[in-house]
Order: structure tokens, then C-alpha cells, then sequence
């Protein structure tokens, strides 16, 4: 799924239900310099259309989603218009 995308941040959201996924993300994600990737790691089925909403909301781009280590995974890409 994700073989050649290399994450700059993990979020490890497994476990926690809406919204604190998308809250945590946008907390990694500021953190994080125009360009780089956050990798979202998450449990609830929520998610599935929580993230990559909230990625587009933001003008990030998500690369890839899928499942990885028995959850479900996200990469995005910080938006170079985002400071």
C-alpha cells in the first residue's frame, strides 16, 4: 500500500474514538513543515471518512489509505501553502 511513502510523523490514534483521531492529527500536523508526510494510525471505522475530509478541509493532500498493522492507515502530506 504504502511501500515508497516515508512518514515524518506517526500518530498512533488506535484505540480512540471520534473526534480525538482528526485531534490529533491536526496537533502532529502543526507541527510538521510544508511538504512532509503524517502517517494516522486509527481503530475507529470513523476515520475512513473523518480523515480524508479533514485532510482536504486543509488543503493536505492524502496519499494513500488502507489498512496497516491491524489498523487503519493514512498518509498526508502537509499542504507547501500551510505554515
Amino acid at each position: 500500500m504504502s511501500e515508497d511513502i516515508t512518514a515524518d510523523e506517526i500518530v498512533d490514534a488506535r484505540d480512540l474514538m471520534c473526534p480525538m483521531p482528526v485531534l490529533a492529527a491536526t496537533k502532529a500536523m502543526r507541527l510538521l513543515e510544508p511538504g512532509q508526510v503524517l502517517k494516522v494510525l486509527a481503530t475507529d471505522k470513523g476515520a475512513l471518512s473523518d480523515i480524508p475530509a479533514w485532510a482536504a478541509d486543509n488543503d493536505n493532500v492524502l496519499l494513500s489509505s488502507g489498512t496497516e498493522e491491524g489498523a487503519l492507515a493514512f498518509y498526508i502530506r502537509k499542504s507547501p501553502n500551510e505554515g
